[in-house]
């Protein structure tokens, strides 16, 4: 009697909290209904692409900051491989991922990412480079960085052959002593030494490679300026933004603002989404 009565009530349980689900489900499908019929279109997948000597956990912050404004966020990884490679890989992934309009963030080397990978979608609705690269055809990351040739790579990198590596190509990691003043200037000492052990690296060729046709040529861009950063200057970060037409905001920080600000990058990106008409 009492294992019936038990086995009654263990299904009515269940019956209840599979209706609050249906019922909970319901109520968040209609008030992303109501929010757009508000607003005029649905909320865009936000795509954050990192860059080099990094991974996808330096978007947490931002990430979460989004998700509490209501918009889904993918952040993949990045293989760092080369140019063409990482967009095609970024090409693929919102093909395959996506669905519906798709504003795409980069950091960094993820700029140049992004200007590469966006031709390829036409969900793509905005471009939203944070201290990046915005490179134009033919540019390269180091050309654009190192035009005169006056930087010694073997001051910055260590150097590491990678199994089936071309001739002449190798794995760029910062060294331990420059990775904390020009990746990480503005982060606590002891986080910036974390980081710069679990930095992943980017190969030569990924930064000498040409750059093909740009995105931000026929796709609105928005661009966060650092005027701290130590590794991509803010001149230079001004005259590839101006270049692309981006509208330029202009943030006290270093390199990483999506870790030290990261309600500016968030209100950068829903201000490149707000901008973006209704289809």
């Amino acid at each position: 009697m009492e294992i019936s009565r038990a086995r009654r009530l263990h299904k009515a349980g269940l019956l209840a909290l599979i209706g609050m689900l249906v019922l909970t489900g319901i109520s968040a499908t209609q008030a992303s209904a109501t929010s757009t019929a508000l607003s005029g279109k649905p909320k865009p997948t936000v795509v954050l692409v990192h860059g080099a000597w990094a991974d996808s956990s330096g978007w947490a912050k931002v990430t979460r900051g989004l998700q509490a404004k209501g918009y889904q966020v993918l952040a993949p990884p990045t293989p760092l491989r080369g140019l063409r490679e990482d967009s095609d890989y970024l090409a693929a992934f919102l093909r395959d991922r996506t669905t519906g309009p798709v504003v795409l963030v980069g950091h960094s080397y993820g700029g140049a990412v992004i200007t590469n990978a966006a031709r390829s979608d036409k969900d793509v609705e905005a471009l939203v480079y944070i201290n990046a690269f915005v490179p134009d055809e033919g540019d390269s990351i180091l050309g654009l960085l190192d035009p005169n040739h006056e930087l010694d790579p073997a001051d910055l990198f260590d150097f590491v052959q990678y199994p089936g590596a071309p001739a002449g190509d190798n794995d760029l990691y910062l060294k331990q002593n420059v990775f904390p003043d020009a990746i990480a200037n503005g982060i606590p000492a002891r986080d910036a030494a974390a980081m710069a052990a679990a930095q992943r690296p980017v190969t030569l060729s990924a930064l000498t490679a040409g750059s093909g046709a740009p995105a931000w040529k026929s796709l609105p861009s928005f661009y966060l300026l650092g005027t701290q950063d130590h590794i991509v200057p803010p001149a230079l970060q001004s005259t590839m933004a101006g270049n692309a037409g981006a509208k330029i905001t202009r943030v006290r920080a270093g390199h990483l603002p999506l870790i030290t600000n990261p309600h500016t990058v968030e209100a950068l990106i829903v201000q490149a989404d707000r901008s973006t008409p209704a289809r």
